[in-house]
């Protein structure tokens, strides 16, 4: 059999139809997040019934831990922008090359991180407001961030996959980290009697597992069509720049994201108390289940989009742009009514546990926030291309304008000066987010009929 079939193919889907390339690319990795999402939904589940304070706990971690996670993504998304670029020029030693040094990457931020996150965690936990549930969270807190080199690796090893293409194995590492999760959650939590500390050491393990699969297929198996053997290494300060180029931006992206999570807690706790910042990490979580669909079509779009501008098809890279949005559109509307609709029953996964209570609040949450999945499709897909084509910091600036901005300034306007509460910060949330999908939207549009007007295709 021929091994370098698969391989080949997986890059001609690549370089071929945008239409095929961004459902077949999608569809992975929308089963993916889907499995990530439920096992983050599954810790919020299981920690619920250690009480309110212990999922509060999980609610001011998890700003921190996006951070974290956006770590991996960051240089993730930088090294497949990349390796998608030199593939769609046919450079395939800089696409090895770009991947490899996406992996010293790897090892050197995780090192440094781990040292960080250990002496500022108390810190940070003190000035989020953390109170009561303090202790917990720097149980759990503790655990994940000292095993960080396990979830950036994880996440730049399946964007490496993801770059050539191979989208269904990157699929599968992600499922056994969900599935194993889910699976020891319960275990770990109740059985061995671990409590919250439990959960974290649950996530690490599954991990960790994930990892050893990259490890075998990347590394001691090499089926894969980059080839990540180190003799193909050698430093160049072009590429290192060209992944930080992304990476920097899209991981300052998830800090603005952390940032946004922890303001919203910090004025959540000062119109309603931590039983909000409860209600809103489990509600958020619930919304989230929905926007998997944006996350597979963005992962497809920056992909594809990299290989397009590589081979400075810049027609095809307006297409798969606007191809990609219709689609996200659609989606969002079918689960936005579903969402509305059945969030009594939704929120009801919550209601087996002493936080019974929080069920009704976050079926309101539910029925306010499902709005804001539009402004998330307009945001995301516009993120998206600019990353693929390596324009990171235009990305960042957008999301700094959408999330920092105007979501937290409608916030404070609507939950505290207007004295609306809980669901004020909600609505403010909704606004704002909706102002600056349409910027980003109106900003991507200029830029691709600037390209197209600049630049002529290479093949024509």
């Amino acid at each position: 059999m021929d091994k370098t079939k698969g391989k080949n193919s997986n890059i001609e889907l690549l370089t071929g139809d945008h239409k095929t390339a961004i459902k077949k690319l999608a569809w992975p990795m929308m089963v993916s997040m889907f499995l990530i999402m439920a096992y983050n939904l599954a810790d919020s589940i299981w920690v619920a019934g250690l009480g309110s304070d212990a999922l509060a706990a999980i609610g001011f971690i998890t700003p921190l831990f996006m951070i974290l996670v956006g770590l991996g993504n960051g240089i993730g998304a930088g090294a497949n922008s990349m390796i998608a670029r030199f593939i769609g020029a046919k450079n395939i030693p800089e696409a090895n090359n770009t991947a490899l040094h996406s992996l010293m990457l790897t090892i050197l931020i995780s090192v440094l991180g781990s040292l960080a996150m250990y002496f500022l965690l108390p810190s940070l936990l003190e000035i989020m407001g953390a109170g009561s549930s303090k202790s917990l969270a720097l149980g759990y807190g503790g655990i994940v961030f000292t095993f960080m080199i396990i979830f950036i690796y994880s996440n730049v090893g399946t964007a490496i996959l993801r770059s050539e293409g191979d989208v269904k194995r990157a699929m599968y590492v992600m499922a056994i980290t969900a599935i194993f999760n889910i699976v020891l959650d319960p275990i770990f939590i109740y059985i061995l009697n671990l409590g919250i500390e439990g959960a974290a050491w649950a996530t690490v393990f599954s991990g960790f597992l994930s990892c050893l699969v990259l490890i075998y297929w990347m590394h001691i198996k090499k089926d894969t069509f980059l080839n990540l053997e180190f003799k193909n290494f050698h430093y160049e300060n072009s590429i290192t720049w060209g992944i930080l180029n992304v990476a920097i931006p899209s991981t300052a992206e998830n800090i603005i994201f952390s940032a946004l999570g922890i303001i919203e807690n910090y004025l959540l706790v000062l119109v309603a108390g931590t039983i909000a910042v409860a209600t809103y990490t489990a509600g958020m979580r619930l919304i989230q289940l929905s926007m998997i669909p944006l996350m597979g079509f963005g992962t497809a779009l920056l992909t594809v989009a990299g290989a397009s501008f590589g081979a400075r098809n810049y027609q095809k890279l307006q297409d798969a742009f606007r191809y990609t949005l219709k689609l996200g559109l659609m989606v969002s509307t079918a689960m936005a009514i579903i969402f509305y609709v059945f969030a009594p029953q939704i929120s009801m996964v919550f209601a087996y546990s002493s936080s019974a209570s929080l069920a009704p609040r976050i079926a309101v949450l539910i029925q306010i926030m499902i709005i804001f999945i539009y402004a998330v499709c307009l945001g995301m897909v516009s993120a998206m291309l600019f990353q693929g084509v390596g324009k990171g910091f235009t990305s960042l600036i957008l999301t700094f304008i959408r999330a920092l901005l105007l979501e937290v300034v409608f916030s404070y306007l609507f939950g505290v000066v207007m004295g609306m509460g809980e669901q004020g910060i909600y609505y403010g949330v909704v606004l704002g987010g909706f102002l600056g999908g349409i910027i980003s939207f109106v900003w991507a549009n200029i830029y691709l009929q600037r390209l197209k007007r600049n630049f002529q295709p290479i093949n024509e």
